[in-house]
Protein backbone atom coordinates (compact mmCIF):
# COMPACT_ATOMS: atom_id res chain seq x y z
CA UNK A 1 0.00 0.00 0.00
CA UNK A 2 1.01 3.32 -0.62
CA UNK A 3 3.50 2.78 -3.68
CA UNK A 4 0.42 4.10 -6.48
CA UNK A 5 0.17 7.08 -4.35
CA UNK A 6 4.16 8.05 -4.76
CA UNK A 7 3.56 8.12 -8.48
CA UNK A 8 2.66 11.07 -9.27
CA UNK A 9 1.07 12.46 -12.74
CA UNK A 10 3.36 14.80 -15.15
CA UNK A 11 0.50 17.36 -14.64
CA UNK A 12 0.63 17.16 -11.16
CA UNK A 13 4.52 17.58 -11.11
CA UNK A 14 3.82 20.93 -13.49
CA UNK A 15 1.49 22.64 -11.77
CA UNK A 16 3.57 21.67 -8.40
CA UNK A 17 6.72 23.47 -9.86
CA UNK A 18 5.12 26.32 -11.44
CA UNK A 19 2.76 27.31 -8.64
CA UNK A 20 5.38 26.88 -5.92
CA UNK A 21 8.35 28.53 -7.71
CA UNK A 22 12.29 28.15 -6.04
CA UNK A 23 10.47 28.37 -2.57
CA UNK A 24 10.02 26.08 0.45
CA UNK A 25 6.33 26.24 1.28
CA UNK A 26 6.94 26.76 5.09
CA UNK A 27 5.68 30.44 5.64
CA UNK A 28 8.96 31.46 7.41
CA UNK A 29 11.40 29.77 5.21
CA UNK A 30 13.69 31.12 3.00
CA UNK A 31 15.71 28.22 1.90
CA UNK A 32 15.54 27.72 -2.16
CA UNK A 33 14.45 24.78 -3.69
CA UNK A 34 17.04 24.53 -6.42
CA UNK A 35 20.92 24.19 -5.23
CA UNK A 36 23.44 26.93 -6.06
CA UNK A 37 24.65 25.73 -9.18
CA UNK A 38 21.18 26.11 -10.53
CA UNK A 39 20.05 23.06 -12.22
CA UNK A 40 19.83 20.28 -9.32
CA UNK A 41 16.35 19.89 -7.49
CA UNK A 42 16.22 20.06 -3.81
CA UNK A 43 12.45 20.02 -3.25
CA UNK A 44 10.84 17.41 -1.66
CA UNK A 45 7.05 16.70 -2.08
CA UNK A 46 4.88 16.05 1.23
CA UNK A 47 1.64 14.43 0.91
CA UNK A 48 -0.56 16.19 3.51
CA UNK A 49 -2.17 13.02 4.30
CA UNK A 50 0.18 10.26 4.53
CA UNK A 51 0.55 8.06 1.56
CA UNK A 52 0.89 5.52 3.68
CA UNK A 53 -1.04 4.01 6.79
CA UNK A 54 2.08 4.25 9.21
CA UNK A 55 2.71 8.08 7.97
CA UNK A 56 1.76 11.15 9.71
CA UNK A 57 -1.95 12.46 9.40
CA UNK A 58 -2.83 8.94 7.51
CA UNK A 59 -6.23 9.22 5.87
CA UNK A 60 -8.30 5.90 5.51
CA UNK A 61 -11.06 6.78 3.52
CA UNK A 62 -8.42 8.48 0.51
CA UNK A 63 -8.02 6.45 -2.36
CA UNK A 64 -4.49 6.11 -3.90
CA UNK A 65 -5.31 8.72 -6.67
CA UNK A 66 -6.28 10.95 -3.81
CA UNK A 67 -3.39 10.54 -2.18
CA UNK A 68 -1.04 11.41 -4.77
CA UNK A 69 -3.26 13.98 -6.35
CA UNK A 70 -1.57 17.50 -6.59
CA UNK A 71 -4.63 18.97 -3.51
CA UNK A 72 -2.68 16.75 -1.09
CA UNK A 73 0.88 17.78 -2.12
CA UNK A 74 2.96 20.67 -1.37
CA UNK A 75 6.90 21.00 -2.52
CA UNK A 76 9.34 21.39 1.14
CA UNK A 77 12.57 22.22 1.57
CA UNK A 78 14.43 19.04 2.86
CA UNK A 79 14.41 20.15 6.50
CA UNK A 80 10.99 21.05 7.09
CA UNK A 81 9.91 18.04 5.21
CA UNK A 82 11.78 15.83 7.39
CA UNK A 83 10.57 17.53 10.68
CA UNK A 84 6.41 17.26 9.19
CA UNK A 85 6.68 13.96 8.34
CA UNK A 86 8.28 13.09 11.49
CA UNK A 87 5.35 11.08 12.65
CA UNK A 88 5.98 12.48 16.49
CA UNK A 89 5.49 16.04 15.55
CA UNK A 90 1.88 14.56 14.03
CA UNK A 91 0.08 17.28 16.39
CA UNK A 92 2.36 19.94 15.67
CA UNK A 93 1.44 19.94 12.06
CA UNK A 94 -2.19 19.01 11.59
CA UNK A 95 -3.75 18.59 8.00
CA UNK A 96 -5.78 22.04 8.44
CA UNK A 97 -2.27 24.03 9.07
CA UNK A 98 -0.20 22.10 6.11
CA UNK A 99 -3.62 23.16 3.91
CA UNK A 100 -3.23 26.37 5.08
CA UNK A 101 0.30 26.94 4.02
CA UNK A 102 -0.39 25.57 0.69
CA UNK A 103 -3.35 27.48 -0.29
CA UNK A 104 -1.52 31.10 0.86
CA UNK A 105 1.50 30.21 -0.93
CA UNK A 106 0.65 28.77 -4.07
CA UNK A 107 -2.15 32.00 -3.99
CA UNK A 108 0.78 34.38 -3.44
CA UNK A 109 2.55 33.09 -6.53
CA UNK A 110 -0.89 33.10 -9.09
CA UNK A 111 -1.40 36.62 -8.25
CA UNK A 112 2.64 37.88 -8.90
CA UNK A 113 2.73 35.84 -11.99
CA UNK A 114 -0.33 37.74 -13.41
CA UNK A 115 0.61 40.93 -12.68
CA UNK A 116 4.42 40.03 -13.58
CA UNK A 117 3.31 38.72 -16.57
CA UNK A 118 0.51 40.06 -18.27
CA UNK A 119 0.53 37.79 -21.63
CA UNK A 120 0.49 34.52 -19.91
CA UNK A 121 -3.70 33.88 -20.61
CA UNK A 122 -3.03 35.42 -24.33
CA UNK A 123 -0.60 33.23 -25.02
CA UNK A 124 -2.39 30.43 -23.88
CA UNK A 125 -5.75 31.64 -25.56
CA UNK A 126 -3.88 31.67 -28.68
CA UNK A 127 -2.21 28.16 -28.25
CA UNK A 128 -5.70 26.84 -27.76
CA UNK A 129 -7.07 28.61 -30.54
CA UNK A 130 -4.68 27.51 -33.31
CA UNK A 131 -5.19 23.94 -32.11
CA UNK A 132 -6.90 23.07 -36.00
CA UNK A 133 -9.31 19.95 -35.53
CA UNK A 134 -9.81 19.11 -39.80
CA UNK A 135 -13.16 18.38 -40.55
CA UNK A 136 -14.60 18.86 -36.65
CA UNK A 137 -16.90 21.75 -36.82
CA UNK A 138 -19.38 21.04 -33.11
CA UNK A 139 -21.29 23.65 -31.36
CA UNK A 140 -20.12 25.53 -28.57
CA UNK A 141 -23.88 26.60 -27.63
CA UNK A 142 -24.19 29.09 -24.91
CA UNK A 143 -20.92 31.26 -23.48
CA UNK A 144 -23.03 31.71 -20.25
CA UNK A 145 -21.13 30.83 -17.12
CA UNK A 146 -22.80 28.21 -14.97
CA UNK A 147 -23.60 28.58 -11.06
CA UNK A 148 -20.15 26.72 -10.18
CA UNK A 149 -21.46 25.03 -7.40
CA UNK A 150 -24.42 23.81 -9.06
CA UNK A 151 -22.12 22.59 -11.90
CA UNK A 152 -19.53 20.46 -9.29
CA UNK A 153 -22.23 19.17 -7.79
CA UNK A 154 -24.19 17.98 -10.79
CA UNK A 155 -21.13 16.19 -12.20
CA UNK A 156 -19.79 15.14 -8.99
CA UNK A 157 -16.72 16.55 -9.21
CA UNK A 158 -14.41 15.88 -6.12
CA UNK A 159 -10.88 16.18 -6.37
CA UNK A 160 -10.51 19.46 -8.69
CA UNK A 161 -12.89 20.89 -6.48
CA UNK A 162 -10.74 23.25 -4.95
CA UNK A 163 -8.59 24.04 -8.01
CA UNK A 164 -12.05 25.29 -9.56
CA UNK A 165 -13.38 27.42 -6.28
CA UNK A 166 -9.73 28.80 -6.29
CA UNK A 167 -9.50 29.73 -9.94
CA UNK A 168 -13.06 30.78 -10.63
CA UNK A 169 -11.91 34.45 -9.56
CA UNK A 170 -10.17 34.92 -12.73
CA UNK A 171 -13.16 34.54 -14.62
CA UNK A 172 -14.27 38.30 -14.96
CA UNK A 173 -10.08 38.61 -16.27
CA UNK A 174 -10.62 36.22 -18.87
CA UNK A 175 -13.91 37.59 -19.96
CA UNK A 176 -12.48 41.00 -20.51
CA UNK A 177 -9.86 39.13 -22.49
CA UNK A 178 -12.46 37.78 -24.66
CA UNK A 179 -14.51 41.12 -25.21
CA UNK A 180 -11.24 43.01 -26.25
CA UNK A 181 -10.96 40.13 -28.85
CA UNK A 182 -14.46 40.39 -30.13
CA UNK A 183 -13.94 43.97 -30.46
CA UNK A 184 -11.09 43.59 -32.78
CA UNK A 185 -12.91 40.97 -34.49
CA UNK A 186 -10.95 37.96 -33.65
CA UNK A 187 -12.76 34.73 -33.53
CA UNK A 188 -10.29 33.62 -30.67
CA UNK A 189 -12.58 33.24 -27.95
CA UNK A 190 -15.49 30.79 -29.92
CA UNK A 191 -12.38 28.49 -31.97
CA UNK A 192 -10.85 28.26 -28.28
CA UNK A 193 -14.34 27.00 -26.54
CA UNK A 194 -14.90 24.89 -29.93
CA UNK A 195 -11.60 23.52 -29.58
CA UNK A 196 -11.84 22.57 -25.63
CA UNK A 197 -15.54 21.14 -26.40
CA UNK A 198 -13.91 19.29 -28.92
CA UNK A 199 -11.27 18.09 -26.67
CA UNK A 200 -14.02 16.97 -24.15
CA UNK A 201 -15.88 15.12 -26.13
CA UNK A 202 -13.33 13.50 -27.12
CA UNK A 203 -12.09 12.08 -23.67
CA UNK A 204 -15.60 12.01 -22.82
CA UNK A 205 -16.72 9.21 -25.62
CA UNK A 206 -13.65 6.64 -24.20
CA UNK A 207 -14.86 6.75 -20.81
CA UNK A 208 -18.66 6.41 -21.49
CA UNK A 209 -18.76 4.33 -24.97
CA UNK A 210 -21.97 2.90 -26.13
CA UNK A 211 -23.52 2.97 -22.52
CA UNK A 212 -27.28 3.12 -21.90
CA UNK A 213 -26.29 5.78 -18.99
CA UNK A 214 -23.38 7.97 -19.94
CA UNK A 215 -24.09 10.61 -17.15
CA UNK A 216 -23.59 7.99 -14.42
CA UNK A 217 -20.21 7.14 -16.07
CA UNK A 218 -19.59 10.84 -16.26
CA UNK A 219 -20.31 11.52 -12.59
CA UNK A 220 -17.59 8.68 -12.12
CA UNK A 221 -14.91 9.62 -13.78
CA UNK A 222 -15.31 13.67 -13.55
CA UNK A 223 -11.99 14.41 -12.01
CA UNK A 224 -10.04 12.06 -14.54
CA UNK A 225 -12.03 13.40 -17.52
CA UNK A 226 -10.91 16.91 -16.38
CA UNK A 227 -7.49 16.03 -16.28
CA UNK A 228 -7.33 14.55 -19.24
CA UNK A 229 -8.79 16.98 -21.22
CA UNK A 230 -5.67 19.52 -19.59
CA UNK A 231 -3.56 16.75 -20.58
CA UNK A 232 -4.83 16.10 -24.44
CA UNK A 233 -4.83 20.28 -24.93
CA UNK A 234 -0.66 20.44 -23.77
CA UNK A 235 0.03 17.27 -26.15
CA UNK A 236 -2.17 19.22 -29.25
CA UNK A 237 -0.47 22.82 -28.49
CA UNK A 238 3.49 21.06 -28.00
CA UNK A 239 3.97 22.34 -24.07
CA UNK A 240 6.49 20.27 -23.98
CA UNK A 241 8.66 21.73 -26.95
CA UNK A 242 10.80 25.48 -26.40
CA UNK A 243 7.66 26.79 -28.37
CA UNK A 244 6.57 27.82 -25.16
CA UNK A 245 7.59 28.97 -21.50
CA UNK A 246 6.59 26.80 -18.60
CA UNK A 247 4.12 29.03 -17.37
CA UNK A 248 1.80 28.58 -19.88
CA UNK A 249 0.65 25.27 -18.14
CA UNK A 250 -0.74 27.28 -15.62
CA UNK A 251 -2.43 29.88 -17.79
CA UNK A 252 -4.62 26.88 -19.40
CA UNK A 253 -5.47 25.55 -15.92
CA UNK A 254 -7.17 28.66 -15.59
CA UNK A 255 -8.81 28.65 -18.87
CA UNK A 256 -9.69 25.43 -18.48
CA UNK A 257 -11.61 26.61 -14.79
CA UNK A 258 -13.25 29.15 -17.41
CA UNK A 259 -14.55 26.69 -19.51
CA UNK A 260 -15.87 23.96 -17.03
CA UNK A 261 -17.69 27.14 -15.70
CA UNK A 262 -18.91 27.82 -19.57
CA UNK A 263 -20.29 23.79 -19.59
CA UNK A 264 -17.53 23.25 -22.24
CA UNK A 265 -15.96 20.57 -19.81
CA UNK A 266 -18.19 17.98 -18.29
CA UNK A 267 -22.21 18.25 -18.45
CA UNK A 268 -24.67 21.19 -17.80
CA UNK A 269 -27.01 20.85 -15.22
CA UNK A 270 -30.56 20.41 -15.61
Amino acid sequence: MGKKAREYTRRTLRRLDTLHGNQCAEPDCTRPLIAKDGETIISKICHIEAASEKGPRYNPNMTDDDRRHFNNLILLCDEHHSIIDNIANESKYPVAMLKEWKRDHESKLLHNKLITKHSLLKVAIDAISNIDFEGVEPSCGSFTAFNIDDKITYNLVKRNKVLIEEQKIFHSKINELYNELEIQGSFKKDKLLRNIRTVYLKIKGKYVGDSASPMDIVRQNADNIIEDVEDELLVLIGAGSQSYEEDINFGISIILVDAFMRCKILEEPK
